[in-house]
């Protein structure tokens, strides 16, 4: 293996740039990826074969308990760092028209979207990358303001889906084209196409679906008749009280729970919400893996930081009993406690 070989592919470079990003290097990551340029590796490649699976692993270390929260965000401001030095290499002059790329109002992971901003601004558009967490009527108000080719809207987590999904009709009512991606709509873009929105699984796709004009405007049908139950709307109007009757029911049955630190508890309130908004984002799209996918995310970083399974079944068991009245919630819920029961049962 030659020292050119291993500098001019990303696959090479990259054990060393997440060496870097362990140890919190931001001129050791940036001398990689501007090293791969300038050796003529092109952009795209070093953004998508470098910096994307690289930050993937990043939240996989952190998931299962191996980095800090401290350790993930030093790694992702650096490879936002790393991102900017890839742009400011390559330096594209726009021959297209212009297109908006946003975070969901309340998502935060800004990354991978910035990624396919990037990629896009490569491939030759003008690009405004409004960043993490943009309001809808912000959205809208800036739709309004410039003639956008179209607007990509990223979503990392499911449980926002019914947001997402007033948010797409939001942008559709000032006729612009939606497409979105991220790991909230599904692996295989099953919850947009639920939805009734384009989705593109990565920053490639979604630059041929951009392209395309045929195709950004072919939307598929709404699939949402369920709605009609009114399960998802009582289910929301009931959150707090759901919340609190869960931690009443945890007190009662875990003694432990009252010695808790504030937190600790505070730790445990907003997985309760949690549970409660990945169940109704289930019932938002009538898909059970929604909620059961979450349950065994949910176990598995629990279970990495000392706490038991069966702290969760407990809750999806009170959850259970309270919502006895909802048919879909219920079987949702009967299908996240049998997880929980199988992840609690000891390994032959």
């Amino acid at each position: 293996m030659t020292a050119t070989t291993i500098e001019t592919d990303p696959a090479h470079a990259y054990p060393g740039y997440l060496q870097s990003l362990e140890e919190a290097d931001e001129y050791a990551a940036v001398e990689v990826a501007l090293g791969l340029l300038e050796a003529g590796v092109p952009a795209e490649r070093v953004l998508l074969d470098l910096v994307a699976p690289a930050q993937a692993e990043v939240g996989e270390r952190w998931a299962r308990n191996e980095w800090s929260v401290a350790q993930e965000h030093a790694a992702t401001h650096i490879s936002e760092r790393v991102v900017a030095a890839v742009a400011g290499y390559a330096n594209p002059r726009p021959t297209r028209g212009r297109l908006v790329v946003a975070c969901l109002d309340g998502e935060w992971h800004a990354l991978p979207p910035r990624l396919v901003a990037e990629v896009l601004r490569l491939r030759g558009w003008q690009v405004t990358f409004l960043g993490a967490s943009v309001p809808a009527a912000h959205l809208v108000s800036y739709l309004h303001r410039y003639d956008a080719h179209a607007v990509l809207l990223a979503c990392a987590l499911p449980m926002r889906l019914p947001h997402a999904h007033r948010m797409i009709e939001a942008c559709r009512r000032s006729d612009v084209p939606v497409v979105v991606g991220g790991r909230g709509f599904g692996d295989d873009g099953r919850w947009a196409r639920r939805l009734g929105v384009a989705w593109a699984p990565d920053a490639p796709t979604a630059a041929d679906l951009v392209a395309d004009e045929r195709a950004l405007r072919r939307v598929p049908p709404t699939q949402l008749d369920h709605l009609a139950d009114d399960e998802y709307a009582s289910l929301v109007r009931r959150r707090g009280e759901l919340i609190d009757s869960a931690l009443a029911d945890l007190r009662e049955r875990v003694p432990a729970v009252h010695d808790y630190t504030p937190a600790q508890l505070d730790s445990t309130i907003s997985d309760l919400g949690y549970i409660i908004d990945f169940l109704a984002a289930a019932l938002y799209v009538d898909d059970a893996t929604l909620f059961t996918d979450f349950v065994g995310w949910l176990v598995t970083i629990l279970t990495s930081r000392g706490v038991p399974a069966g702290a969760v079944g407990l809750t999806l068991e009170h959850y259970g009993q309270t919502l006895r009245d909802f048919p879909r919630a219920a079987r949702f819920l009967d299908g996240g406690r049998a997880l929980v029961s199988a992840a609690g049962r000891p390994r032959r």
